[in-house]
């Protein structure tokens, strides 16, 4: 008797200090942090605004002064708070165009590149590149990509915005010597900055020919290496994109490829090979082909 009375002892204990069952449940607030969102398609779009404003901000200082001082001098002249309201008006009229037309800049790039190389291309690699570019489209939700091989020999490729749509330049030299997991890479990592959103910041430094310094501030830091993350988890196979950038960092361009072109260093920002060759890059660049790579080989 006294052994049971024990037993049921220790039994009450024990349930007495285990920790209760507690159901899981899912974070509602949890986000994929390799899948783009909102807040960040928006916080790029606000971030070429704010540059396109801080290149004005001399006319506007000088746009609120005058302002300033006619709003003052309504004590002399009641005209002079109609020359106020005229002023801002007039004013606000010019930076709403400017703002406008300046994110239209980029869409000077693709007719500006497409006069720079030659369209070619085996129809079995129209047709190959044509479908892999279908099928990524509808991955990544990015319509109208037309796409275009054009003799170079240099590994590289490019997604710039048009009248009516994107256009997608990718090197023959890329398409015969790439396997069809890094073609693909490729093109994930293209798409995939259309899909981040960071594509407009990048056209527009490229179409506006920015010292390297104002490029970067524009472009934002780290952008290829956040897209090659976006891609690689679309593609589920980060090793594909790895290689594809160690093809390209082990070129060597030749005088004949538009990387050696004076041009590339301006429009370099929408290429996926940002480097393009050069000798000049700093150590541990994350636009480098050869760090990028090495990061996806760590997943």
């Amino acid at each position: 008797m006294a052994t049971k009375q024990r037993s049921r002892s220790r039994r009450s204990a024990s349930s007495r200090t285990s920790a209760p069952y507690v159901a899981p449940v899912l974070d509602p607030t949890w986000q994929n942090p390799y899948a783009p969102s909102a807040q960040e398609r928006a916080a790029h779009q606000a971030a070429l605004r704010h540059f396109a404003r801080r290149r004005v901000l001399p006319q506007s200082v000088v746009a609120v002064v005058v302002i300033v001082v006619l709003a003052a001098l309504v004590v002399v002249s009641p005209w002079s708070a109609l020359g106020a309201i005229v002023v801002a008006g007039l004013y606000a009229w010019y930076l709403t165009r400017y703002l406008r037309n300046f994110e239209g800049r980029a869409l000077v790039l693709e007719s500006a590149l497409r006069d720079s190389f030659t369209v070619t291309g085996t129809p079995h690699d129209v047709a190959r590149l044509a479908t892999v570019v279908d099928r990524l489209s509808a991955t990544f939700g990015v319509d109208g990509v037309t796409p275009y091989i054009v003799a170079d020999p240099g590994y590289n490729a490019a997604l710039v915005p048009g009248e009516d749509g994107f256009s997608l330049f990718v090197t023959d030299a890329l398409m015969r010597d790439f396997e069809l997991i890094e073609l693909e890479a490729v093109v994930a990592h293209c798409l995939a900055r259309q899909r981040i959103g960071v594509l407009g910041r990048q056209a527009a430094a490229a179409a506006l020919a920015l010292p390297d310094g104002a490029a970067r501030r524009l472009v934002g830091s780290a952008m290829t290496y956040r897209a090659d993350e976006v891609a690689a988890a679309a593609i589920r196979y980060p090793l594909g994109l790895a290689a594809a950038l160690r093809r390209c960092a082990a070129q060597s361009p030749t005088s004949e490829s538009f990387l050696r072109d004076g041009r590339f260093s301006s429009w370099r920002w929408v290429f996926f090979d940002v480097v393009g060759g050069r000798d000049d890059i700093e150590p541990g660049d994350l636009d480098d082909p050869l760090v990028r790579a090495r990061a996806l080989e760590e997943w």
